[in-house]
């Protein structure tokens, strides 16, 4: 696992967070926060995103594990918790509400939520190519993303693919 000097090396270099606020640097990861307040019922599973975009390079995976404050209010998360190589996009973090009391928990706008590690991989890399690719980010952001890849790591990652996928990429969450 990358601790935090390597990690923000590597920030530097491929932007594997943006925006990027060095004060949600924890320990050995980075802690996403929340694109838009929510409200979450009892035994509701909703899909909150993060306000970052993340990207995973091809020669690493991602970690990732709810903070447990949201834990002790009944948030529980059903995500896999990795992050493939080579995705790009604002993550989807998948709850469900099961407080004990059956309230309703609201998690805001900003507010730190997800910590997100990353890790070495070895062997050749075999970078994402789903429909999840470039999810919830703008045209801008995209382009941000594509020039980034093509200039720093064209070897391992088709640009041209890449915009295929971004044309059909899920822009709202609506659409997962």
């Amino acid at each position: 696992m990358l601790g935090y000097d390597e990690f923000t090396k590597l920030n530097a270099r491929y932007r594997v967070i943006h925006p990027f606020n060095p004060e949600l640097m924890d320990g050995d990861g980075y802690v996403l926060t929340v694109r838009d307040d929510v409200e979450i019922r009892y035994l509701e599973h909703r899909n909150l995103v993060s306000h970052e975009i993340v990207f995973v390079p091809p020669d690493h995976v991602a970690h990732l594990t709810a903070k447990s404050r949201f834990g002790r209010l009944g948030i529980s998360f059903l995500n896999a918790a990795k992050v493939h190589s080579g995705f790009v996009g604002r993550l989807a973090l998948e709850v469900v509400n099961l407080n004990n009391d059956r309230d309703s928990v609201t998690i805001r706008k900003g507010e730190p939520f997800m910590h997100f590690e990353l890790m070495r991989r070895e062997g050749a890399p075999r970078p994402y190519q789903g429909r999840y690719m470039f999810q919830f980010m703008d045209d801008a952001e995209v382009e941000m993303y594509l020039e980034l890849i093509g200039r720093e790591l064209g070897g391992s990652m088709d640009v041209d693919i890449l915009r295929e996928l971004a044309e059909g990429r899920v822009r709202a969450v609506e659409e997962i």
